[in-house]
């Protein structure tokens, strides 16, 4: 979209999806832990005195947390419940922003992820409020698709 003087305008946060293995789950209403982090080390050279070398080192990546409410469909659960008993599953996905009309603009893919944390709803009486699950994956990186 190309706002005034021929700018263009960013991206909402809101329209995503997420793909695990070529599957959509159901729509996830947040995804946090798109982040790297690349370490750094110094290096002191003998008589340079106005600065110190940073020289990259290893990158990291933080675990992937999907939320959704939830519903019949219970996939990601038999996931981390296998994780659980043993049975090791790595799988590829991604985590696509869609423009306004519904094209995809970014994607970014993970590769080897695996769930290690999974969270339920807070149930509560009183309240309306729509039931959420959340599951936490680690991966092997993060690459632009």
């Amino acid at each position: 979209m190309v706002g005034t003087a021929g700018k263009q305008d960013p991206f909402m946060s809101f329209r995503f999806r997420v793909e695990i293995e070529g599957i959509t789950f159901a729509q996830m209403s947040e995804v946090t832990g798109l982040q790297a982090e690349t370490e750094t080390e110094t290096y002191e050279e003998g008589g340079v005195n106005d600065f110190v070398y940073k020289l990259p080192k290893r990158t990291k990546y933080s675990n992937l947390t999907l939320k959704r409410g939830i519903t019949d469909s219970d996939q990601i659960w038999k996931w981390y419940q296998d994780v659980v008993i043993g049975k090791f599953e790595r799988r590829n996905g991604s985590i696509i922003l869609v423009d306004s009309s519904g094209n995809d603009r970014w994607r970014w893919d993970f590769k080897d992820a695996y769930p290690v944390k999974w969270t339920g709803p807070d149930l509560r009486a009183d309240s309306s409020t729509i039931a959420f699950e959340t599951v936490e994956l680690a991966h092997n990186g993060l690459r632009k698709g």
